[in-house]
């Protein structure tokens, strides 16, 4: 008999799945948003629409050598948690409430967008060096989880 996914495991592995579309050159991430065991949007990080990927025209942070977790504005993709508010609003689905399941830990800009939407629950599977990010989630007291294999409900 197979062993059945947890929850936490089977958005983890979509969000990884979305990852996948991502056209970043540094990292790939995916996200996705889920409220009572319904997933409500998702997002990878990529170019805005109909604009050239970095694939296809290279990586500016890569040209001017700025480190991960720095600069972010310097930077010509829209992030998969941007993508997940920007994507629920078009189809009109309110996150107020939601989990968001990301591929890594979310970034200062994209912290404060998850506070603002409403996000109560963030679970993350890798790191990113953005101690303010994890400052600023801490007091607006959401909930944030590591990933751990093996599932957790």
């Amino acid at each position: 008999m197979s062993k059945r996914l947890s929850w936490d495991a089977y958005f983890m592995e979509i969000a990884q799945l979305v990852a996948t579309r991502s056209t970043c050159l540094r990292r790939k991430v995916g996200a996705v948003a889920v409220k009572d065991k319904r997933i409500i949007a998702t997002g990878y990080n990529g170019a805005p629409e109909n604009l050239k990927h970095c694939e296809e025209i290279g990586c500016l942070r890569e040209k001017l050598k700025i480190p991960a977790g720095e600069r972010q504005e310097l930077c010509r993709g829209v992030h998969a948690e941007q993508n997940v508010i920007i994507q629920a609003a078009k189809l009109g689905a309110n996150l107020n409430g939601a989990t968001i399941y990301i591929t890594h830990h979310p970034c200062f800009t994209c912290a404060k967008m998850l506070i603002n939407a409403g996000i109560k629950k963030i679970v993350y599977k890798e790191g990113y060096p953005d101690e303010f990010a994890k400052e600023i989630l801490k007091e607006a007291g959401i909930e944030v989880v590591k990933f751990e294999e093996g599932g957790q409900n």
